[in-house]
């Protein structure tokens, strides 16, 4: 590591100068980019998990996260900028500390701030004058001044003099090669201006763009407003895909037709059902938030309602595929095409097609599935391994269901050999015929 403490300047200064060492606690699918973005600026990292698993891959120059290639990990290590450790004590070396642990819904959709308050129980031992800590878990506004703050001044620092203190949303878009964590604008709000000013000054340095904002709360507030517009958006395109399918007009050709107009129109899509780390659960937390003020968001429990009920819709088309063949869901092979939650990507948390899965099992098919990102999916009820993506196992199916779709499955043959398909995704466009049934 660089100097001693004592030796160095204020903390402002060499954040400037990338003069630091800094810290990142949680090294999953936000949490590695950032840290390899750090060690690409030339800044020594420390990367704290509590999966040992996790922490041998890397210190082993592997990858386990898709958007970020083991070459970059293993140049990392070898350089001697990143350390993987599962130990919370390695924080004490740090200046920075940036915290990106999960964040998930109770059964009662209550924000879980167990991981958060977890990892911060576990930093605040290791505290010290002229240190950094910003919170890029996804939140409700309001968790850092009233959380995270308190939590730091009990251990006798004053934030925003001692300690600095900030909100930065993670917008991490897995797959997406455009939009890196480097290229994608950083929004920064800090407990103090001096709080924003000085974690303004971290991510200047290392990522393209930072836009600071007025405060902790309206950052925390900008993550929401962007998961929930497209929760809100989806559930709507949802609602009028059901609407269009009673009317016999194919949605897909009206959503062609409506984003030719220049202004005015953002072009979203129907499917079966949301996932990921954010849509689903993010305007839970708003909308949980917005009633300790007694304001009741329709908007947003109406659109978790709408794509909650999606899943089963699917398993209703499959239901009606099957019928145009005399067949019944029950006894009949179904094998669904993709089982992440978005296309080429391994991540299936939030996935629909887990609730799919789920159904079509309740309802007496004997399922199979083919990802060529995930090996194997266990589930509550059931395991399974995904079977090859061959023109036998298309042709073995009674009916196919595409849920998630993926570049490397060849639509051509899936509507060659399958018996009869239901496509949720337009992935057979052009490709119509007796045998498709789409939503």
């Amino acid at each position: 590591m660089a100097a001693t403490r004592k030796e160095r300047k204020d903390l402002l200064s060499r954040l400037k100068e990338k003069n630091f060492t800094a810290a990142v606690i949680g090294l999953g699918y936000v949490g590695l980019p950032l840290a390899m973005e750090y060690c690409d600026a030339g800044i020594e990292v420390i990367g704290v998990d509590l999966d040992g698993t996790k922490v041998r891959l890397l210190r082993a120059g592997k990858s386990y996260v898709g958007d970020v290639p083991a070459e970059t990990v293993k140049s990392a290590v070898d350089a001697g900028l990143f350390t993987a450790t599962t130990d919370f004590s390695a924080v004490a070396m740090a200046d920075t500390v940036n915290i990106c642990v999960p964040t998930p819904l109770r059964k009662t959709k209550d924000p879980d701030l167990s991981y958060i308050v977890g990892a911060m129980e576990s930093i605040v031992g290791f505290l010290h004058k002229d240190m950094l800590l910003v919170l890029e878990s996804t939140t409700y506004p309001g968790t850092t001044v009233e959380v995270l703050a308190p939590m730091v001044e009990a251990k006798g620092f004053k934030v925003g003099t001692d300690v600095f203190l900030a909100f930065s949303p993670e917008r991490v878009d897995p797959g997406n090669a455009q939009f890196t964590t480097k290229n994608i604008p950083k929004v920064v709000g800090g407990v103090t201006p001096k709080c924003t000013k000085v974690a303004t000054a971290l991510y200047s340095g290392v990522l393209e763009r930072v836009h600071p904002v007025s405060s902790a709360a309206v950052a925390e507030m900008v993550k929401l407003l962007e998961n929930t517009f497209r929760s809100v958006n989806i559930a709507l395109v949802n609602e009028i895909a059901l609407m269009a399918n009673r009317m016999g007009i194919d949605v897909w050709e009206v959503i062609d037709a409506a984003k030719t107009k220049p202004f005015g129109f953002m072009p979203f899509y129907p499917g079966p059902g949301i996932g990921g780390h954010c849509i689903p659960l993010d305007p839970f937390y708003l909308s949980w938030k917005a009633k300790q003020f007694g304001f009741e968001s329709r908007f947003i429990e109406l659109a978790g309602v709408v794509n909650g009920q999606m899943p089963h819709y699917t398993v209703d088309k499959v239901a009606e595929a099957l019928n145009r063949y005399r067949k019944a869901v029950n006894g009949s092979k179904v094998l669904v095409l993709g089982v992440a939650y978005k296309k080429n990507i391994s991540d299936v948390r939030e996935s629909p097609a887990l609730d799919i899965l789920q159904l079509l099992s309740q309802r007496g098919a004997h399922l199979s599935y083919c990802d060529p990102y995930v090996p194997e999916v266990r589930e509550a009820g059931f395991t399974l391994k995904a079977s090859p993506f061959t023109a036998a196992t298309l042709r073995k199916a009674d009916c196919v269901v595409i849920v998630t779709d993926h570049a490397a499955f060849d639509y051509k043959i899936v509507h060659r050999e399958a018996k009869t398909v239901v496509d949720t995704r337009n992935a057979l466009k052009g490709l119509n015929g007796k045998k498709v049934v789409k939503i």
